[in-house]
């Protein structure tokens, strides 16, 4: 894999090509160990970043990448994320929070990744109800015990971000984001400001970008796929942009890790870039 590195935090030493752990299969086998066998091969491959959570299965997930990955190879970070939990109507997931909750997550966490520290933890949103100085308070305090490494934040706003950055050191941001969706160009320019680890979830528009016409011609001209291009772009457009994208097979994880090597031109970028205009 070709794509440069991050340093997150100024420390984290991470490819910006990551993989997003979200699909991997959590059931009894055979879907199980095909979710290992993804896993081990996104290693394989150089990736160095890893997304997960708490809602992902309950921690199912967590427990299917310690599985496959333990014990972790030294240039691994693998990112967890809290902050929902079964506590709504009828043990229906919300957003949560409270102290409590958060503190038993990261708990939890620790227990099924098997590692003594967090080295990268992540809000998962923000609960409204909630207020965010006992959240980022809750997380900063985990920072203080050792459990917790450094603190990111996902789908904020620059004013959300602007007030926890008042409160913790944020080093990354999770948004939704994609070549056909910047709703959140803000957030990333602000990031980018700052030296924010950026990680766009849905990097690709899934089911859209290989039937738009644009991406599908660069993506001729090149021998590439469009996912492919969706993710060059993505690389290209911000130094502090680092994809996650997630897949449940193994040759959809290849194509979106040969997607660090593929270069696009200053035409093919300023193509794709007028995409924004059209939205």
């Amino acid at each position: 894999m070709t794509a440069d590195v991050f340093h997150i935090g100024g420390e984290l030493a991470v490819g910006r090509l990551g993989f997003g752990a979200m699909r991997l299969p959590i059931d009894p086998a055979p879907e199980r160990q095909t979710g290992l066998s993804v896993a081990r091969r996104a290693v394989e491959l150089g990736i160095t970043l890893i997304d997960t959570a708490h809602l992902y299965g309950g921690g199912a997930n967590e427990e299917l990448l310690a599985e496959a990955l333990h014990p972790y190879p030294a240039d691994l970070l693998i990112t967890t994320k809290v902050g929902v939990a079964r506590t709504g109507p009828d043990g229906d997931w919300r957003l949560d929070g409270r102290p409590a909750i958060l503190r038993d997550q990261v708990d939890q966490a620790l227990r099924r990744l098997r590692v003594e520290r967090l080295e990268l933890l992540q809000l998962h949103r923000i609960d409204p109800e909630t207020p965010p100085a006992e959240q980022l308070g809750t997380l900063r305090e985990l920072q203080t015990e050792g459990k917790v490494g450094r603190i990111g934040l996902s789908e904020v706003t620059v004013d959300q971000l602007d007030q926890a950055r008042a409160v913790v050191e944020v080093v990354s941001v999770q948004n939704r984001y994609s070549l056909l969706d910047r709703e959140h160009e803000p957030v990333l320019k602000a990031c980018a400001t700052a030296g924010i680890a950026f990680l766009p979830w849905r990097p690709v528009a899934h089911g859209t970008s290989g039937t738009h016409a644009e991406i599908a011609a660069v993506a001729d001209e090149l021998g590439a796929t469009p996912t492919q291009v969706a993710l060059a772009w993505l690389l290209a457009h911000s130094p502090v942009i680092c994809p996650i994208p997630g897949t449940a097979r193994i040759d959809h994880l290849e194509e979106n890790v040969a997607a660090g090597g593929l270069d696009l031109s200053p035409s093919n970028l300023a193509r794709l870039d007028r995409l924004s205009e059209q939205a």
